[in-house]
């Protein structure tokens, strides 16, 4: 059993194409860490908002459609383990800026992987994602969407990448 077979999937909004914000549908190990994400930014001096947490499959194909995403199934969203951040620029949203760089050391610090490096500053990236924070490197994906893995209470996303070599 993992906090998502015995909360989201039980959730009436499991299928809903609205857009959910609510923090208590993230994994608690991760919603912790991206509490502190948002608090350490919000102390860096930056204004920053929760746009999306829990995202379903049917909302996922709808933003596909729409053309918002190249992504045409969930990722990490779809298991609460990832959480997007609106962050206000001189009072304004800035949706694409590179106001975002900072997130990924914030990220690092708060124990969670930044949609900016992914988890792996060292690399080159294609894309970048950079209002989104996960609970899972890339490399555990898989595993998390074919059910074979799902995080613990004390799960690492750093610790896991450095103990398979993938950072230093």
């Amino acid at each position: 059993m993992s906090f998502y077979t015995e909360v989201i999937m039980k959730d009436p909004r499991f299928h809903s194409t609205t857009v959910c914000k609510d923090i208590n549908l993230l994994e608690p190990n991760f919603r912790a860490k991206a509490l502190k994400f948002q608090k350490a930014i919000e102390a860096a001096g930056h204004k920053v908002e929760i746009l999306e947490t829990y995202r379903s499959p049917a909302r996922q194909m709808q933003l596909f459609r729409e053309g918002f995403t190249e992504l045409r199934n969930v990722g990490v969203h779809g298991y609460g383990l990832a959480a997007d951040f609106a962050l206000f620029v001189n009072g304004k949203y800035d949706p694409k800026g590179q106001d975002y760089i900072f997130f990924a050391k914030i990220a690092k610090d708060c124990d969670i992987i930044s949609g900016y490096d992914w988890g792996l500053p060292d690399q080159p990236h294609s894309f970048r994602d950079y209002d989104h924070v996960q609970g899972v490197p890339l490399f555990r994906q898989h595993e998390l969407f074919t059910g074979q893995w799902y995080p613990d209470a004390s799960y690492s996303p750093w610790e896991d990448e450095l103990s398979r070599g993938l950072i230093s």
